[in-house]
């Protein structure tokens, strides 16, 4: 089978649901099964693993906590519940270098099921300990570390630069990888002194950062999970990263800085236009948003309550969609897809009749702070972006691939060590990811299949799903992944390969409203013509060419 290429000489446009992550009410915690460990119930107490000798780590220490619950994954969110726990926070300090890596491992007091789980982060920030809730009460011992850097940092990306504003490459590099074989070595020693044996299987979860972070274990350090889950993976980050300030730049530079009701009537007719792509319905999810070719031109003199759509507008709307491109027209990456909400990397303020640009952050930071030493304004710096020339874009674009493809880039093909060592990963990207581009993904796992001798062989140990309508790990009006790790330890325990990861739409109390298969790459899933469209059981998964309507 040959997997469907992405063309780079095609327009491509996206819808988004805004820069934040809209989360419905979670599902119901998922029970996963004893692993087979001899043992779930502690063999010594916590206060002990403050005396546990590791190399170069010291167990600063380890408290038994009472159930209780932590602050929610984002602002807004429902605190998270968590059963009693040992709690053990240990710092490392690598070899020859002047580093110290924090790791925090949490385990349950009771009902290990026997498996380890490493945890990742997002942003700049590598890991937070409260995201271990989660995966402690639902039987796991779990880790996460902080990268080597703590506080503002995580969030500024400020950690790159030394006191004296050079860069920090040892905690450049702490944060790329090193801090995620530490986690994975010290995380797996505690686990396995506190209950007296190693877990059984060691399984990575993490989305954006932490999909990158997954995809850096498998590829750096294969032995370290039997399986991992990346969702839309922050890999590419040489490339994707200056991609993302592309939109605010071709506004600024065109000199039409377009308010937000004018982007979303742009987002609303290319949904309307390419609705049935792909699926064959009308749900206000665009099933193949690669195939869509919406044209901007069409609401030229579309009135808006922010004003009326001009031809430059959609000028302005083509070429952001398009991606960047060197000023002679050469391809740098890709854009937002249809159906995307530009919130995200187009996002603009507007007050009275000024409507003015602001770029995500993550973005400045990377082409100020860690391509040219210098923070950017808004982060206290002097690199003033909005005086960025196209073709100083071009060279920045550039020194960011010469300097960080080795070190963060994490898109290294060859997975053949991770393979040999028995290890399976899933890959699932929303494809109206307002952050991240899915096409980054379904590019890497082209290039994966091309170096591991074809899609069949790739898929005996590295699958990739994209979930239509969803945003950055999750959020949007598509159906988003239910429990997709679930997925990854039947594959890893049972040997059962995923064919579809399960899809589902909440309600404001949690209760399932619609279902929908999410299909393996490249197929795509297409309503059969008959049944209730709500339910996943009225759709089946089709490759390119095989769909029945939508065309």
């Amino acid at each position: 089978m040959r997997i469907r290429r992405i063309p780079r000489g095609v327009v491509f446009a996206v819808a988004v649901l805004g820069a934040s992550v809209v989360v419905g009410p979670p599902a119901a915690a998922t029970t996963y099964h004893a692993a087979g460990a001899s043992s779930t119930s502690p063999a010594v107490s916590c206060g002990s693993l403050t005396g546990l000798s590791l190399a170069n780590t010291v167990v600063n220490s380890a408290v038994d906590t009472p159930a209780g619950s932590v602050p929610g994954p984002f602002p807004g969110a429902p605190p998270t519940p968590v059963p009693e726990t040992c709690r053990v926070h240990a710092t490392v300090t690598s070899p020859g270098v002047n580093d110290q890596i924090g790791i925090d491992v949490w385990m349950p007091v009771s009902g290990w099921n026997g498996r380890f789980q490493g945890v990742g982060g997002g942003g700049y920030s590598t890991g937070s300990p409260n995201s271990l809730a989660g995966p402690v009460a639902a039987g796991f011992s779990a880790a996460v570390t902080d990268g080597g850097h703590t506080g503002t940092s995580s969030f500024t990306g400020s950690f790159a630069l030394t006191s004296s504003g050079h860069l920090n490459w040892p905690l450049i590099e702490d944060f790329s990888y090193r801090g995620l074989h530490d986690l994975a070595v010290v995380g797996k020693a505690v686990t396995a002194a506190f209950f007296g044996t190693g877990a059984k299987f060691s399984y990575w979860n993490g989305c954006s950062t932490g999909g990158r972070q997954g995809l850096a274990e498998a590829q750096r350090y294969p032995q370290d999970y039997n399986g991992i889950l990346s969702a839309a993976p922050a890999i590419n980050w040489q490339k994707f990263i200056p991609a993302e300030l592309w939109p605010e730049l071709v506004m600024v530079r065109g000199g039409d800085v377009l308010p937000q009701c004018k982007l979303a009537a742009f987002q609303t007719a290319a949904i309307n236009a390419c609705d049935k792509f792909g699926d064959g319905v009308a749900d206000g999810v665009i099933g193949d948003p690669l195939a869509c070719r919406f044209d901007p031109a069409t609401l030229v003199g579309t009135s808006t309550p922010c004003g009326t759509i001009t031809a430059q507008d959609a000028a302005i709307v083509a070429r952001i969609v398009a991606g960047p491109r060197t000023t002679n027209g050469t391809f740098l990456w890709y854009g937002l897809t249809w159906g995307t909400s530009f919130s995200g990397l187009a996002n603009t303020t507007t007050s009275g009749s000024t409507t003015v640009p602001a770029p995500f952050p993550i973005a400045l930071a990377h082409l100020g702070t860690w391509v040219q030493e210098t923070p950017p304004v808004s982060l206290g710096g002097a690199w003033d972006w909005t005086t960025t020339t196209f073709d100083q874009y071009d060279q920045l674009f550039q020194q960011s691939v010469e300097m960080y493809s080795n070190v963060i880039g994490t898109d290294n093909p060859d997975l053949s060590a991770f393979k040999k060592a028995g290890g399976k990963l899933v890959i699932w990207h929303g494809q109206a990811d307002q952050l991240i581009f899915p096409q980054g993904s379904i590019n890497y796992y082209q290039r994966v299949a091309d170096t591991m001798g074809g899609v069949e062989r790739t898929r005996s140990f590295a699958r990739l799903f994209l979930a239509p309508g969803v945003g950055h790990c999750a959020g949007g009006p598509g159906p988003q992944p239910d429990s997709p790790l679930s997925a990854v330890i039947d594959w890893v325990e049972h040997g059962k390969a995923p064919q579809t990861l399960n899809g589902v739409v909440r309600s404001s109390s949690g209760a399932v409203t619609q279902s929908r298969p999410i299909c393996l790459f490249p197929s795509i899933a297409v309503y059969k013509g008959h049944g209730d469209p709500a339910l996943a059981s009225s759709f089946v998964c089709r490759a390119e060419g095989e769909q029945e309507s939508g065309r």
